[in-house]
């Protein structure tokens, strides 16, 4: 009884953790306008400093992942959550975008320790894929409930405050999260696996674990999927906002659904994955995201539905990410028990990586049309469909 209420406490503090990144990137959104009139650079520049922070995510993960393997999870947590926290603070009070941006890559280095660091906990204290994905989609529910209310948040302090505002209340959440860390979380490695860190042995590590087909053909799988849910990040603001001509606080709301339906698929997934096994489950989350992707192609093509075909096509993609991003990340993870935090980085580095090009590119096209943006997600979509087959052959 008291282990099963211990493992229900370190879900709730790893989902309020991992939430650190959809706050961060949903709850600026709405800002993009507001930012662009304040610091310059127009539409593009703002998009750029979302690639700055999944570029800095990225970055992040690997730094992370070896320092977790070697000195275990709750110092590292520790340490990247106050350096988001500061760089958040740098973000409030930067005067151009240049500064900003740098800021936004230092805050994404810190908060990339409560990405892949909560993934290797729940590989310390599980075993088997139905074991991890039930505390994973717990885990999701949990942290589903502030991601809803980050865009809207964003929106009102937008219209009512100042763009800045977002990121006193990002450094605010930082400060939450730091005492949670030292009050309620428990470093889940054992005492005898923390050993002195070495370069040269977190380079092996990382090299032993990049050539597992498994884990490539799983990280690349994620990657692409993530790829077509970044080219949706960076296109919104110039799709929602300034195509349908959507407020701030509207716009905000259409990541409440998106939420929602991300939510309701990784509640789901957690039950079907013991029952038909997580391979089969992924299989049939990637042929369901290309599908979706390619109706809201033809949507934009032929001009249908207008913002609601749109809406409803993103929020159905994200209630099949909830399948498929849970499954792949776990597929790659949990082959690796001595190095859970490695192969979690290393995961991490490659969806992010991969995801960072497509708001790159969606960022270069200024058209506020849908077309560019639900082509580039059905191109990802084809993508992890590829790398699905080929792993399933394998």
């Amino acid at each position: 009884m008291k282990q099963k209420q211990s493992l229900v406490a370190i879900t709730a503090v790893l989902a309020i953790l991992t939430a650190v990144g959809p706050i961060s990137t949903d709850m600026y959104l709405p800002a993009f306008g507001a930012m662009s009139d304040a610091l310059g650079y127009g539409a593009g520049g703002t998009q750029m400093t979302l690639a700055a922070w999944f570029f800095g995510l990225s970055i992040g993960q690997v730094t992370w992942g070896a320092y977790a393997d070697h000195y275990g999870r709750r110092g590292p947590l520790l340490l990247g959550t106050s350096i988001y926290t500061l760089a958040s603070v740098g973000c409030a009070l930067a005067g151009d975008m240049v500064l900003f941006s740098i800021f936004r890559l230092l805050a994404a280095f810190g908060a990339a320790a409560s990405l892949v660091i909560p993934r290797a906990v729940i590989r310390d204290v599980v075993g088997t894929d139905g074991d991890a994905a039930r505390m994973l989609g717990r885990m999701v529910l949990v942290m589903s409930i502030v991601p809803m209310m980050a865009p809207t948040l964003g929106g009102l302090i937008v219209q009512h405050w100042d763009w800045r505002g977002i990121f006193w209340m990002a450094s605010l959440y930082g400060v939450f999260c730091l005492w949670l860390v030292q009050r309620a979380l428990p470093d889940t490695l054992t005492p005898a696996l923390h050993v002195r860190f070495a370069f040269g042995r977190a380079l092996t590590g990382y090299v032993v674990v990049m050539t597992e087909r498994v884990f490539v053909l799983h990280a690349l799988e994620g990657g692409f999927a993530t790829f077509s849910l970044f080219a949706f990040l960076g296109g919104a603001p110039m799709v929602f906002l300034s195509g349908y001509h959507l407020s701030p606080t509207l716009f905000g709301s259409v990541f409440v659904l998106n939420a929602v339906g991300y939510a309701l698929g990784t509640n789901v997934n957690g039950r079907m994955v013991p029952r038909y096994g997580a391979s089969r489950v992924l299989s049939g989350a990637v042929t369901a995201l290309v599908i979706v992707t390619l109706l809201m192609v033809v949507a934009a093509w032929f001009g249908l539905g207008g913002v609601w075909a749109q809406v409803c096509g993103i929020t159905l993609c994200m209630m099949v990410l909830g399948f498929l991003l849970p499954g792949a990340a776990l597929g790659s993870v949990l082959p690796n028990k001595g190095a859970a935090a490695s192969a979690s980085a290393l995961y991490g580095t490659v969806v992010f990586f991969i995801g960072a090009v497509s708001t790159v590119v969606v960022g270069r096209i200024d058209t506020p049309g849908p077309l560019p943006m639900t082509v580039l997600m059905l191109v990802g979509a084809l993508a992890a469909l590829t790398c699905d087959r080929v792993r399933r052959r394998r």
